[in-house]
């Protein structure tokens, strides 16, 4: 495998903790959101995976969808991923939600999930999470 670029961030003090990227733009504090028993009022790592695996899968679907003279460029997927309980462990699910605008359902479906298929953050999480890829 050939690297092509690392993003490096150092995270300190868990899900209540502090966390920041070697070239300082990501800079920041973490809070347990209150549903899990924390203060809120900042973010997590649930929605930081979100906005993480949003942008890459976008990418996906605009590289799946071109070849096919499908615009993509103001396509949106809201990604929820979940933080849940099965028994005595945790494990996270996952929901994103597609939406191409000018494109049939079915056919934002079938691009859905031939991206699924391809994203890096879909491919790391394939097997390991509940996911599910909707048109929307």
């Amino acid at each position: 495998m050939n690297k092509l670029y690392t993003g490096a961030v150092e995270a300190k003090g868990g899900r209540d903790g502090h966390v920041k990227s070697t070239d300082g733009i990501i800079d920041f504090e973490l809070k347990k959101p209150k549903e899990l028993g924390g203060q809120g009022g900042a973010t997590n790592p649930e929605q930081l995976f979100a906005a993480a695996w949003g942008g890459c899968y976008l990418g996906a679907l605009g590289s799946v969808a071109e070849p096919e003279g499908v615009d993509t460029s103001e396509a949106t997927v809201n990604v929820q991923v979940s933080f849940n309980k099965d028994g005595k462990e945790f494990a996270l699910s996952a929901d994103l939600d597609v939406h191409i605008p000018n494109v049939s359902h079915d056919e934002t479906q079938r691009l859905a999930d031939m991206a699924h298929k391809v994203c890096p953050y879909s491919k790391a999480t394939r097997g390991n999470i509940e996911v599910r890829v909707t048109a929307v």
